[in-house]
């Protein structure tokens, strides 16, 4: 995989005139756990893939080039597939567990219930963890006490059902590791003390899980896996 840093290299031009060699390209950052879904997703699926840097900290994503030629949303992670663009990690995970049948839920049931997992993680789970890091590490000045306080609170609700539900199965959804579960290792590696408590020890069923997880041929911690890290480094 190769780092190609923004302010070198144009994405746009690139992508037409070749440069990139990868079947795959993904915009991201070590930081993003949900970049890290779609990264990781690639990765266990052994797709021919490389990182697009995006100097995030920088502003890079609320730039104008940014949101007209790469994402309106203005964030990470963005999948180009050939003339393709997907945004938004369920979407990517979901295009990818069905493009190549890896990781994919089976039948309508199954899929409806990655589904309401996939929802349920965007929303409470890393919908939570992911502003709570950031207020703590990254947010000039830090994140007010009283909403780091409040988004604590939901984590600690939010993972006890997570626990709760992988206390009686190995994956979220039974006895395989589905795109559900991709979707729910988002910010479950990060370093405890970027969120000042150890997800993995405060709830046995997920420190279990995230086991069977890294278990998997082809896993990469976040930071081994996207560039960026340490921030400065690319």
């Amino acid at each position: 995989m190769i780092a190609i840093k923004r302010d070198t290299w144009s994405p746009i031009v690139s992508l037409h005139i070749g440069i990139f060699m990868a079947e795959y390209q993904l915009y991201c950052i070590a930081q993003s756990g949900n970049a890290y879904r779609a990264a990781l997703m690639l990765n266990l699926i052994g797709a021919d893939w490389e990182p697009i840097w995006v100097d995030f900290f920088a502003g890079a994503t609320r730039k104008p080039d940014y949101r007209d030629n790469i994402n309106e949303m203005g964030e990470v992670p963005v999948l180009v597939h050939g003339k393709r663009k997907l945004t938004q990690s369920g979407v990517i995970l979901t295009y990818l567990s069905d493009l190549t049948g890896k990781f994919k839920p089976q039948g309508d049931n199954e899929r409806l219930e990655a589904l309401r997992w996939i929802i349920f993680d965007n929303q409470k789970v890393n919908g939570f963890l992911g502003p709570y890091r950031f207020l703590r590490n990254f947010a000039k000045p830090t994140g007010d006490p009283a909403a780091i306080a409040f988004l604590k609170g939901r984590i600690d609700g939010s993972l006890a059902i997570v626990n709760k539900r992988l206390a009686s199965k190995d994956y979220v959804l039974g006895e395989r590791p589905t795109i559900a579960d991709i979707s729910l290792t988002g910010y479950m590696y990060y370093p405890a003390e970027e969120f000042g408590f150890d997800i993995v020890k405060d709830h046995p069923a997920i420190g279990a899980w995230c086991n069977r997880m890294k278990a998997l041929p082809g896993w990469k911690h976040p930071y081994d896996l996207m560039p960026g890290y340490p921030l400065g480094t690319h």
